[in-house]
This record gives structure tokens, C-alpha cells and sequence, in this order.
């Protein structure tokens, strides 16, 4: 598979920049204190317009995403395209269904091993977080390789000196 173009390269480490740090801090907080934040979270759910503010934030944001960032060339640009889909989905069932949601999160939290399994999925997040923030700051683009016709074009000294 080619590398995505320059431009493409470095509009993807841009979102793995902001995306990354975000990311780590938040999840890592979540995953050591999460039944802390859960009492949070039922304050949350008793004030619908909150909800449903939350809920068009995170789909405003995971659209932003999806439509500045088109690329999926590459570990980096998958995760980051993945993280955009993941945020508008997420926000889309908040405003959709506030209800399940929220049935989801008492069952997690009524749960010790939902407990548990939650803390590793954030703490899994956490690290994608790491990953894209190692991207975004540490790694530099990659020239894309020419296509096959211009790798195997001609030059002006073979094609018989003409111009």
C-alpha cells in the first residue's frame, strides 16, 4: 500500500497532536478513578439538557474529526479516523437513546467485573492515547513511493534525445 500524501501525513499527526494528550489524561484518570466519577455521572443523567449538550458536543467533535481528517493510510491515521467515529457514535446515542446509556452505565457500575472490564477499556484508551501522542509529537512523514507509471515513464535521454 502507498503512504498517504505529505499533506495527508501531516494533517493526521496535527490530529494525533490534540487527539493523543486529551486522550491519555482523561482515560487515565477514568481508569484509576472510576467509581469516584460515577457518582458524577448520575448528576449527569438527571439533568436531560446536559445530556443532550454533551451529546451534540461529542458528535460536533467526532464530525469535526471525521471531515477534516479523510485519510486512513497507516496505523496513525486509522486510529485517529477510528477515535472520530467512535466520539460521533457515542455522541449520536446520547442524544438518540440518554436512557440506554445510562442503564449501561448503573449496569457497569452495579458490576464489579463490568467494573473491572471498564477500567481496562480505559486504561486501553489511555494508551492509544500514548500511541497517537508519540505520533503526533515524535514521528515525521514518510515520502509517498511515485505510482507505476511515473517509476516506469521514460525520461527525455531514453526516449531517442527528443523534447
Amino acid at each position: 500500500m502507498r503512504a498517504a500524501s505529505i499533506e495527508a501525513q501531516l494533517r493526521t499527526r496535527a490530529f494525533a497532536r490534540v487527539i493523543g494528550p486529551y486522550v491519555a489524561t482523561f482515560t487515565t484518570i477514568y481508569a484509576i478513578r472510576l467509581p469516584d466519577g460515577m457518582e458524577g455521572i448520575g448528576d449527569l443523567f438527571a439533568q436531560p439538557i446536559l445530556v443532550l449538550m454533551l451529546g451534540a458536543m461529542m458528535l460536533l467533535g467526532g464530525l469535526i474529526i471525521i471531515g477534516g481528517h479523510r485519510s486512513w493510510r497507516g496505523p496513525l491515521a486509522i486510529t485517529v479516523s477510528l477515535f472520530g467515529w467512535f466520539v460521533a457514535l457515542r455522541g449520536f446515542a446520547l442524544i438518540v437513546t440518554p436512557d440506554a446509556m445510562q442503564t449501561g452505565v448503573d449496569a457497569t457500575m452495579d458490576s464489579p467485573t463490568a467494573t473491572i472490564a471498564a477500567r481496562i477499556f480505559f486504561a486501553a484508551l489511555a494508551v492509544m492515547g500514548l500511541l497517537l501522542t508519540y505520533g503526533g509529537w515524535f514521528t515525521t512523514p514518510t515520502a509517498p513511493e511515485p505510482s507505476a507509471p511515473e517509476r516506469y515513464a521514460p525520461d527525455a535521454a531514453t526516449a531517442g534525445g527528443r523534447v
